[in-house]
């Protein structure tokens, strides 16, 4: 979320998935909301590289939604009450729960329906009828689990889930070593697999965790320099972070920062 302090305003909780099921999904979360009359809040995005399975109730697009991996931040307005409970896939998820590919999805938020995937309509209505957030995870990790047996993942599965989390985790550690080289498999290997699952390659899936620590950095640092915060992430320079947050977001870093701050009543950015 790029503006964090909105949590502040929801019920939120995150739960973990069962371990039989780890590989296909990364995190259950839900939030519920209750915002007087009139009032919105309109809070943007920059997703993992993901797709996300949600079961929603009250003023929401529709019952049950599946969002693609978003080429930029997207916004979601929220007004009046209802409540969420979501699903994040790891990027081997999509092919164990659905009969889509995730070029079907991308830069879509999209009702589910019969007509659109029996298959993960099964599923999130078989999750929908749980009373509360930690019935529903249980329910999901059931049905999941199911699934996983008729569809065990491929090695090309499993070197996208792993390529995930070693992109994800060189945003803090830096390392000279390739993808390919680590996994023991061809650059064209890492490609297909990350193509297949996410819809996009290492360079940008690198891009979009990246993006997400500067994010993250800038609204919870209030002394972060632009500078500092492009070496330590390996940009070439200050500008080429400005550039590449711009793009995403459609705000530079330093008009970020400041209206994060604004939210949180500290004052401009410098």
């Amino acid at each position: 979320m790029l503006h964090p302090r909105n949590v502040e305003r929801f019920a939120a909780s995150w739960i973990d998935p069962h371990p039989s099921v780890a590989d296909v999904v990364d995190r259950y979360w839900h939030v519920t909301w209750d915002l007087p009359a009139g009032e919105r809040i309109d809070q943007r995005i920059i997703d993992h590289p993901a797709v996300t399975l949600t079961i929603e109730s009250g003023e929401v697009p529709a019952p049950l939604v599946v969002t693609g991996v978003q080429g930029r931040a997207w916004r979601r307005r929220i007004t009046g009450s209802g409540s969420v409970f979501a699903i994040r896939l790891r990027p081997a998820g999509l092919a164990v729960v659905s009969d889509l590919a995730v070029r079907d999805l991308a830069d879509a938020t999209t009702p589910v329906t019969p007509t659109l995937d029996a298959r993960l309509h099964r599923l999130l209505a078989t999750i929908e009828p749980a009373t509360d957030a930690s019935a529903r995870a249980s329910a999901a990790d059931a049905a999941i689990a199911a699934l996983l047996e008729e569809r065990p993942l491929d090695a090309e599965l499993e070197l996208a889930n792993e390529a995930l989390v070693e992109l994800a985790d060189r945003v803090r550690r830096r390392t000279g070593t390739t993808l390919a080289a680590q996994f023991g498999v061809s650059d064209r290997a890492v490609q297909r697999a990350l193509a297949r699952t996410v819809g996009h390659g290492p360079k940008w899936v690198a891009r979009r965790v990246r993006l997400q620590e500067v994010a993250r950095v800038l609204s919870t640092d209030a002394s972060a320099e632009l500078a500092d915060l492009a070496v330590r992430l390996g940009y070439a320079d200050q500008s080429h972070l400005s550039n590449d947050f711009r793009g995403v977001v459609g705000l530079s870093p330093g008009a970020y920062q400041r209206s994060v701050r604004a939210a949180a009543g500290t004052g401009s950015a410098r």
